[in-house]
């Protein structure tokens, strides 16, 4: 049997790693840039991070959601301290796309509505519901694009608020930031308008960060620069620094009924125990604000340059768009200077390095990153 051919593969094989470096099978190093699509959120291989989960799967690794498990009502508790959302309540899942899944459902079940809106170049996730709400017909099939979705252009306040007005909207889900649509960021101004304008007609508003939350931006989610408070978050990619983990923080005025929503993964022990090593470490290792402060250090650096026609994002959420195809750069970057980074679309080298990066890091990268755009 062979591997079903859906990904486009670099011939590297990572084997080892930590921090923010990795290591190939023939002991080459790489800087990550990347942190597999923003899920390295603490640094490869933490001692505290793997300690944790050897020291779980040592007492126990599985059981049902048919038990009280200790660990979810401790990851509540401290996931609530840490975000500012300690009145919140928590669901654990196994991923992003189920996290945007169950807020979508949840969101459903609350108003009795069917319609949702999102967002032009949105993306989030590729289970049935969320590829709908995701702006790609490339990976939406004809069976799941039977959903009712209205997309709107971010930040264009008057076409979301001519939909909301018709009352039937169940949900309203935007990207804290959007990742692979672009790094393109929602205005401070447009977020408020969303939250006051759901409110008035009864219509959930989602937050999905599962790229931009867990301190990437600089602060636990993005959209909190906007001084806002949801009525879902959606959570996932960095929340367990690569153990499968998701989950949604649910506002004080929903109300759960058993059997609602459900999962057989989702908040197992292995995966509260990484996600509660996460919280230690981001705390003990200030990493929220060292994403900050490395983050506006990197993009204040970034060079001029003809090619590139804007640089965006937050923290280290970071986008260079180019005025022309980036594959060429991205593999200069891989097998010439050992740095792993993303794309988005076809133009734009995207950042998404974890938490802990170092000045001396981001240093690295720029040099390097000179070197490849004069060649």
């Amino acid at each position: 049997m062979e591997l079903f051919d859906v990904y486009s593969l670099f011939n590297v094989t990572p084997v080892r790693a930590r921090g923010c470096t990795v290591w190939d099978d023939k002991d080459q190093e790489y800087l990550d840039l990347y942190g597999g699509h923003a899920v390295i959120s603490v640094g490869h291989s933490h001692p505290h991070y793997v300690q944790a989960l050897k020291d779980q799967l040592d007492k126990i690794g599985f059981y049902s959601n048919s038990v009280r498990n200790p660990l979810q009502e401790e990851l509540a508790r401290r996931l609530g301290e840490a975000s500012g959302y300690d009145d919140y309540t928590l669901f654990l899942d196994n991923s992003g796309a189920e996290s945007n899944e169950n807020a979508v459902k949840l969101a459903s079940f609350h108003t009795g509505r069917d319609r949702v809106i999102a967002f032009r170049r949105s993306f989030h996730g590729r289970t049935s519901g969320a590829v709908a709400l995701t702006d790609n017909p490339a990976i939406v099939s004809p069976f799941n694009a039977h959903h009712k979705v209205t997309f709107c252009e971010l930040n264009d306040g008057d076409a979301v608020a001519e939909e909301l007005a018709k009352k039937d909207v169940a949900a309203v889900i935007i990207e804290g930031i959007q990742g692979c649509g672009g790094i393109h960021e929602p205005q401070a101004g447009f977020l408020q308008m969303l939250d006051r304008t759901c409110r008035r007609y009864g219509t959930v508003l989602i937050l999905d960060e599962v790229q931009s939350g867990y301190g990437r931006t600089g602060k636990f989610f993005a959209h909190q620069w906007a001084g806002i408070r949801p009525g879902i978050i959606t959570m996932g990619k960095g929340i367990a620094n690569g153990f499968p983990c998701g989950g949604i923080l649910i506002a004080p005025e929903f109300r759960a009924r058993k059997g609602m929503l459900g999962t057989t993964f989702g908040g197992n022990y292995l995966a509260c125990a990484g996600a509660l090593a996460v919280l230690d470490i981001l705390e003990q290792e200030g990493l929220v604000d060292n994403a900050r402060i490395v983050g506006e250090y990197l993009k204040n650096h970034i060079p001029a340059s003809p090619r590139i026609s804007e640089v965006r994002g937050k923290g280290l959420m970071l986008g260079i768009e180019f005025n022309e195809p980036v594959a060429p750069l991205r593999q200069a970057l891989l097998y010439d200077k050992h740095i792993f980074t993303g794309v988005a679309g076809q133009n734009m080298i995207r950042l998404l390095a974890p938490l802990c990066l170092t000045q001396a890091e981001a240093d690295r990268f720029l040099e390097a990153f000179k070197e490849v755009l004069a060649a």
